[in-house]
């Protein structure tokens, strides 16, 4: 059976995904994702990271969106298990991603803690394996 916290999580995914299909940050409207988040929701990215640093609130996601449309040509999530399905959710999730600035393509996972506070996401630590290997492929040499 699906926790409430789940179904928040994956009806946010599929928002997510109707809004990079619809042309993403400066084509699509990001109302369609504002109710999945809280107003104050925090989004710690990794310094290390071409889209790094902490985000915040619902302009911080929309300039997040637009830093990940910056750095990727396609980040395509291929699998994901759900570790833990009730706040805070634990998501395992494979992606398959082509840097828009070298072409190159990169397969990894990303381990994603996320909070859930009266039906709306409120924090997000997504940790990454190589943050190395990700700034590389999509920093030109």
């Amino acid at each position: 059976m699906e926790t409430s916290d789940l179904s928040v999580l994956r009806g946010m995914y599929a928002a997510e995904a109707a809004y990079l299909a619809a042309g993403g940050p400066g084509r699509a409207s990001f109302e369609p994702l504002a109710p999945f988040f809280a107003p104050d929701v925090v989004l710690h990215q990794a310094e290390a990271l071409p889209y790094g640093g902490v985000w915040r609130g619902h302009e911080g996601l929309e300039r997040f969106f637009a830093a990940m449309s910056g750095a990727w040509e396609t980040f395509e999530m291929v699998a994901q298990e759900f570790l833990r399905t009730s706040s805070p959710l634990v998501v395992l999730t494979h992606v398959h991603a082509r840097a828009r600035a070298t072409g190159r393509e990169l397969r990894f996972p990303i381990l994603q803690t996320v909070a859930i506070v009266d039906r709306r996401i409120a924090e997000v630590h997504p940790f990454y394996w190589d943050t190395s290997a990700i700034a590389g492929a999509c920093s030109p040499r």
